[in-house]
């Protein structure tokens, strides 16, 4: 006699692997926690499109912005651990827990999936400004102290804690100038109201290549094939020193294995299509394609790096 539990137990698992062997089903939501135009975004739809022709379904893009990313990353976190909600997110997920006081959502709520790309931040000064190098910077921050500023987007972004590590590093006395986005700091680097500022290579590499701009370093460890003339700031004035924008998909805590991995397998084949490659390269980025467990070592480092940089440096939100 066939025991009546184990049976029901035994296809309550069919059932379970059925619709796992299955996925997807229905379209998938790629959720964006930042502005429709953005880099994050422009690339989440690239890598949006290529991953549903892989799985055969719609990969649908749905741009969540505000409070630094945590409002979609919240509704990320508080989805359905089914494969059919992923958060594509950015270096602001490991700053926001140091800077908001309470975040919306459990610190194990999301789990990695992959760290898509790497994109370094490039250090960048008006064409005409007498600071010729990184170096040159430095010394005139040590020898006037508090005379140099720097511009950002805002004190949660990684611009502003990218030139605050420096700071840190270097010792040096600078001030820090926010505005409310990084267009207007960049517009202002140019006119020549702030000495310098941290900026995508996205953003500036046109400026910098049409000469309204001069890039003195590279945040990288190393020096971008976009601008390979331009050193790193590890190989001239703080050997080690690396920051990033990065992008990356985590999924709701829970989503079963099988459906991850076929998420995973997805996006690693696609960041490795030569055509994905170069429209990344293009903007100044480096696909990735990590593992989940290589992805969750990086943010660990990542969380330890800005917590500090952070608490020594008594940043709050703007």
């Amino acid at each position: 006699m066939i025991h009546p539990i184990r049976s029901l137990l035994a296809a309550c698992l069919f059932v379970a692997a059925s619709a796992q062997a299955a996925f997807p089903e229905r379209p998938i939501t790629l959720v964006v926690p930042y502005a429709p135009g953005g880099s994050a975004d422009a690339l989440a739809r690239v890598l949006a499109v290529r991953v549903g022709v892989k799985l055969g379904t719609s990969v649908i893009v749905d741009n969540k912005p505000g409070a630094s990313g945590t409002i979609g990353a919240s509704f990320a976190a508080k989805a359905a651990p089914d494969g059919y909600t992923v958060l594509y997110d950015a270096t602001p997920y490991s700053i926001n827990p140091h800077l908001f006081p309470r975040m919306p959502f459990a610190a194990n709520a999301l789990q990695p999936l992959a760290l898509v790309s790497l994109a370094p931040n490039i250090v960048i000064v008006r064409a005409d400004s007498p600071v010729k190098s990184i170096k040159d910077l430095a010394d005139r921050a040590k020898a006037e102290p508090g005379k140099i500023n720097f511009a950002s987007g805002g004190s949660g972004t990684v611009q502003r804690l990218a030139a605050e590590l420096l700071r840190q590093r270097l010792g040096l006395d600078m001030v820090h100038v926010g505005y409310k986005s990084g267009g207007p700091a960049i517009v202002d680097t140019m006119g020549g109201q702030v000495d310098f500022m941290f900026s995508t290579i996205a953003a500036s590499y046109p400026l910098v290549s049409s000469g309204k701009l001069r890039a003195l370093a590279v945040s990288s460890p190393q020096r971008s094939p976009r601008l390979p003339d331009v050193p790193t700031i590890a190989e001239t004035v703080a050997p080690g020193y690396e920051a990033y924008e990065w992008n990356g998909l985590l999924l709701p805590a829970g989503t079963p294995a099988a459906i991850a991995d076929k998420l995973h397998k997805a996006v690693v084949e696609v960041l490795k299509e030569d055509e994905v490659k170069q429209r990344f390269v293009d903007v100044g980025v480096q696909p990735v394609g990590s593992t989940p467990a290589e992805f969750a070592t990086f943010l660990k480092k990542e969380d330890a790096k800005w917590a500090e940089v952070i608490r020594k440096g008594n940043i709050k939100l703007d």
